[in-house]
């Protein structure tokens, strides 16, 4: 439940429960490269999902879905998603944000060049070497924060993911607020917190 059983077993806890998931998405949406019209989805349906599509949509940019069941359940939320949610069995758009679900048969249709942006923790495995794969949602740390390799193996030295960004952006602005279960923080705001504190993008794929 993204965390919100803390707060149902611990009434009074004291500290904050943060899941990170509106910098997730704001670190995916941040990925995307800034003509993208269109995009493929294609993974589960989850909290960051969600909250990712909906805001694309909100800036005009169509989702596309492979995928009849994630179509419908995204038909749902259609308050949010408007009529930007389209069903399609083309792979040619060249941006896809995937999550936990992308099978490597979808991989090896994709188009020539396309750019695979993960927005689940765990990156996809990579099986086309004339593909670019942008790294799990994350931010370079910033050079007063000493001592720092890297926070998974898979990112690069000095790279933090954008869940315990979020977790140390929460502390520094001293938010009194949970970010879990299905509550989200404001996207534009906690991206705007993490530049502010030295947190830096990581490089847009051209």
């Amino acid at each position: 439940m993204n965390g919100e059983l803390y707060i149902q077993w611990i009434p009074q806890l004291r500290i904050k429960i943060v899941d990170g998931s509106s910098l997730v998405a704001a670190a995916v949406i941040h990925s995307i490269p800034k003509e993208t019209a269109r995009v493929i989805f294609r993974g589960k349906l989850s909290k960051v999902a969600h909250n990712v599509l909906s805001a694309l949509c909100q800036k005009g940019i169509q989702v596309i879905t492979l995928h009849e069941d994630e179509y419908m359940k995204l038909k749902q939320n259609e308050k949010l998603l408007g009529t930007d949610v389209v069903l399609s069995e083309s792979y040619s758009q060249k941006i896809w944000l995937v999550g936990d679900g992308l099978t490597e048969k979808e991989q090896l249709k994709a188009s020539k060049g396309t750019i695979f942006i993960p927005i689940s923790l765990f990156p996809p495995r990579k099986v086309r070497p004339d593909c670019y794969y942008h790294t799990t949602p994350a931010m370079m740390a910033p050079k007063s924060l000493e001592n720092l390799n890297s926070c998974q193996n898979w990112l690069g030295r000095r790279v933090m993911s954008a869940v315990r960004v979020a977790g140390i952006v929460h502390a520094l602005e001293g938010w009194d607020v949970h970010e879990c279960g299905n509550s989200v923080f404001s996207i534009d705001k906690v991206w705007e917190a993490a530049l502010h504190h030295g947190f830096r993008p990581l490089a847009v794929p051209t």
